[in-house]
């Protein structure tokens, strides 16, 4: 059985000696999980940047998946430092990089991606709660402020994170990415934890109340009508609940098992299976949470009409460029 000491997050806990946990799942099974991910949100997502280079930035809507098309591309290509790291296949050094900064840019894009989702849901609610009135959420110089604003906070919030993290890197210390934080990275580490938890519980709560008055306000569109082309709208509006899929099946799993990870780290929870369980559910739930870079290509189809639009005509040129290539070869 491949075993590692279980080790807190915290200093001043001490979790007993002689629990051990099981790693296997980690080095074997999720690296292949992220390989998956990793290969699928590539060919997704670059499909995705080709299209809305092409795509003119017309309305909010788009501005802001846009935003979400880089957050994406940035996530998936941290992802094979942690598949590296996480079968053990890299020297040590590759894991200090990783502690300092790949897994920081991940943990960024995830929450930047959350607060996109929110975005991308309070402009759907305003179109369909009032689709003729049009304020400053409307206008598109309003939507890139917003999201530079975004990427800026949260990279300032990232930031100390890489800096504090400073101590000198040894094989052992590698192993537990606190230990080469600084105090002063310690405590910043905490707020951050603090900070990621106010940002997904504040867009929890607000898609929630968003889509509760989406969904009274799709099904007293429908029961006025039931002719064929009030169904065929509605059809088209039930659509925007994608959004709200795609968030509550990538992060509520990871963030509903988060707290009492936490207490499983700091000690207050002391149960050795308990704690190995809970951790298994936070590796799973975070795999969850990296789906995201292939969940979101589903919500430009759905909900973007110059997205699909163009899908097709891109998608045969490629398959004409590929066949095209195929052919060439065959007659050298």
């Amino acid at each position: 059985m491949h075993t590692v000491p279980f080790n807190n997050t915290n200093g001043s806990s001490q979790f007993p000696r002689h629990c051990s946990r099981d790693v296997r799942m980690a080095q074997f099974v999720f690296p292949i999980l992220y390989t998956v991910i990793f290969c699928l949100g590539l060919i997704m997502n670059s499909l995705s940047v080709w299209i809305f280079i092409q795509v003119p930035s017309k309305s909010v809507f788009i501005v802001y998946l846009k935003n979400t098309v880089v957050a994406d591309v940035i996530m998936t290509m941290v992802l094979p430092f942690k598949i590296l790291t996480d079968s053990g296949m890299v020297p040590w050094q590759v894991k200090a990089f990783v502690c300092r900064f790949s897994a920081v840019i991940f943990y960024e894009t995830m929450y930047i991606n959350i607060i996109l989702l929110g975005l991308i849901g309070f402009d759907r609610f305003l179109k369909i709660v009032r689709p003729y009135r049009r304020g400053c959420m409307d206008r598109v110089s309003t939507a890139r402020g917003i999201s530079v604003t975004v990427w800026i906070v949260m990279f300032g919030i990232s930031l100390p994170n890489m800096i504090l993290s400073s101590k000198e890197a040894t094989p052992l210390t590698v192993r537990k990415c606190t230990e080469l934080k600084t105090a002063l990275g310690l405590k910043w580490h905490e707020a951050v934890n603090y900070i990621s938890l106010v940002i997904f519980w504040s867009v929890f709560i607000s898609l929630t109340l968003f889509y509760t008055v989406i969904s009274k306000k799709v099904y007293d569109s429908y029961m006025k009508s039931h002719s064929k082309q009030t169904t065929t709208r509605q059809s088209t509006k039930a659509k925007v609940f994608i959004v709200i899929i795609v968030f509550f099946l990538c992060f509520a799993p990871f963030h509903f098992v988060r707290l009492p990870y936490t207490y499983s780290q700091t000690g207050i929870i002391k149960d050795c299976h308990l704690s190995n369980s809970l951790f298994l559910a936070k590796e799973s739930t975070l795999w969850l949470a990296a789906t995201n870079v292939c969940m979101d290509p589903f919500i430009y189809v759905l909900l973007c009409k110059p997205f699909r639009k163009m899908l097709p005509g891109i998608m045969s040129s490629k398959t004409s460029s590929l066949e095209t290539n195929i052919n060439n070869e065959s007659t050298v």
